[in-house]
């Protein structure tokens, strides 16, 4: 995105979505050309955005934040992120002021449970006290494209660095394994919520509640166990979303 790409003079790193290992990226040579010979890279110097400067963090190491997450689309599509590589709204990408480019996120919404995998490739957002603007592929997993914005939870997991011009990964979580489970119900009352527990597992679901605070209510998640495997846990919650559970989502613990 030039505009983002002109406010930030010049960061770098790189994503892919939540299952695969990303390839190595090589940047364009017009924003390899822009990076600075210091023993500074130029994603790690401070900049100034109206009048505000910001310090990015020489790691993501253990990096956590609760705050609130807007996305980003159709107007940036095509256009120069701040990593160098071109926008592009269906992958799963994400901008932050001063994590590390290249950055894989955990982000959940913490208003219905929803998650997703993002690696941060730009810079911002700059408009209010907004943390992160999702591309438009994440923002429609966690649900956020109707509303716009949400509080959402943001937990680092691997990060990348550069390497004789590519993007090299280092950390990468395994994205197929996992604790996963289909969320079936939400309840404010938690009698009802084991009620329907109960019910399930007169039918051999293993299922778990878990409550969820939200303002001054609790709601009791009800949730079924379904696989370690992420592959298994998808092709699972398809035929029990078709046959039973035609709201229900997956969610990983």
């Amino acid at each position: 995105m030039v505009r983002r790409l002109a406010w930030v003079l010049g960061f770098c790193l790189f994503l892919t979505g939540c299952a695969k290992p990303p390839k190595p990226v090589v940047l364009n040579d017009e924003y390899s050309r822009s990076v600075p010979s210091s023993t500074l890279p130029g994603w790690l110097k401070p900049y100034t955005i109206n009048g505000k400067t910001y310090y990015p963090l020489p790691s993501a190491k253990e990096y956590e934040e609760v705050c609130v997450a807007s996305w980003y689309g159709p107007g940036f599509h095509g256009e120069f992120a701040a990593s160098g590589e071109i926008y592009n709204m269906y992958d799963y990408t994400a901008a932050h002021k001063i994590l590390p480019m290249g950055t894989y996120l955990l982000v959940t919404n913490l208003e219905n449970g929803k998650q997703v995998v993002v690696r941060v490739n730009d810079r911002g957002p700059f408009v209010g006290e907004r943390c992160l603007d999702l591309s438009y592929a994440a923002a429609k997993e966690l649900g956020l494209i109707g509303k716009g914005t949400a509080k959402v939870k943001i937990i680092a997991l691997g990060e990348g660095e550069i390497k004789d011009n590519q993007m090299v990964y280092t950390s990468i979580p395994d994205f197929n394994k996992g604790e996963f489970y289909l969320q079936v119900g939400s309840f404010k009352q938690r009698e009802n919520a084991l009620q329907f527990k109960r019910q399930l597992e007169k039918e051999s679901f293993k299922v778990e509640i878990e409550p969820f605070i939200k303002g001054d209510c609790i709601f009791y998640r009800v949730q079924v166990y379904l696989s370690n495997d992420l592959q298994q846990a998808l092709a699972l919650s398809q035929t029990l979303k078709k046959q039973r559970f035609k709201h229900a989502f997956l969610v990983a613990r």
